[in-house]
């Protein structure tokens, strides 16, 4: 007999329907997960140290997560739990990135118990663990955006908290391949992966991240899993966030997505040198292509 879902219960409320913003690094995820944090009855966290701990780990080594046992599932859902815990100084742990989305000054919470009735996450690694959230919460609504490959380098290269990943190190003895994380395939492209380019290495981690994005979308049902396109949202914010609202059944608020510091629709003009840019057409041709963006 299949054993009845686990219900998790926070802050006395009972969490259904969480919501997971998941995307590549800086492809704008952030940006609809501010808008969420700032619509009426939600309750979304963005980097909790419990929970990038953990999908940093799920991550890093996804032999983790096929573990038996069921552990992996535990530890999620923990970390979770205790990210959207809502009591007094809670957001002082919080993030820069977390508490400025929600506009909060000082301590918090960025929230209210009695107004919540839906959580969500975007930690910015959130998409290597979308099978075990799925397992952790069978109802959930996932929504991935995408973004221009080349865009996605520039700003990068252009962070430099961004690029610790990057570092020639990361890629030791203990990885794990293939290396979703890192786009590296096999323990044979190791050095490769070394001495590449910096936007090269941007390249392969974009094209990893939209290859799990598509297998997301072959396997989910569409009334569980959304995509919306980075530059639909620039163009047509209204039009997006009515998407994302009847996709959730929720009204979210437009409002977040203005006043933010949003990534710029062809960054990678100027951002990248033409042999960078060469270089990340090159190892991203076939996804470029088929999202339209070549």
């Amino acid at each position: 007999m299949r054993p009845p879902p686990h219900i998790l219960v926070v802050n006395g409320i009972k969490v259904r329907r969480p919501v997971f913003v998941l995307g590549a690094p800086q492809s704008g995820a952030d940006l609809l997960a501010r808008a969420l944090k700032r619509s009426p009855g939600f309750h979304v966290t963005i980097g909790r140290a419990a929970v990038a701990h953990v999908v940093y780990a799920f991550a890093r080594r996804p032999s983790i997560m096929r573990r038996k046992g069921g552990g992996a599932v535990r530890v999620l859902r923990d970390a979770l739990a205790e990210a959207w815990q809502i009591v007094p100084g809670a957001c002082a742990d919080c993030p820069v990135v977390c508490r400025e989305a929600g506009a909060v000054s000082g301590g918090g919470p960025c929230a209210s118990p009695g107004a919540v009735v839906r959580f969500g996450d975007a930690n910015p690694d959130l998409l290597y663990s979308a099978p075990i959230l799925l397992q952790a919460f069978p109802d959930a609504r996932l929504v991935q955006v995408i973004r221009d490959g080349r865009d996605v380098a520039a700003d990068m290269l252009a962070d430099r908290s961004s690029m610790t990943w990057a570092r020639p190190g990361l890629l030791s003895d203990e990885t794990e391949f293939p290396n979703p994380f890192l786009g590296v395939n096999a323990g044979e492209h190791r050095d490769k992966w070394s001495r590449m380019d910096p936007a090269g290495k941007c390249a392969l981690r974009w094209r990893s991240a939209v290859r799990l994005s598509a297998a997301l979308r072959q396997e989910m049902p569409r009334e569980q899993l959304l995509t919306i396109r980075y530059e639909d949202m620039a163009a047509s914010p209204n039009e997006t966030i009515a998407s994302v609202s009847a996709f959730l059944e929720a009204r979210v608020a437009t409002v977040g997505l203005y006043g933010a510091s949003a990534p710029r629709v062809g960054v990678w003009r100027s951002g990248l040198r033409p042999e960078q840019a060469a270089l990340v057409e090159k190892i991203a041709k076939d996804e470029l292509g088929r999202l339209g963006y070549l």
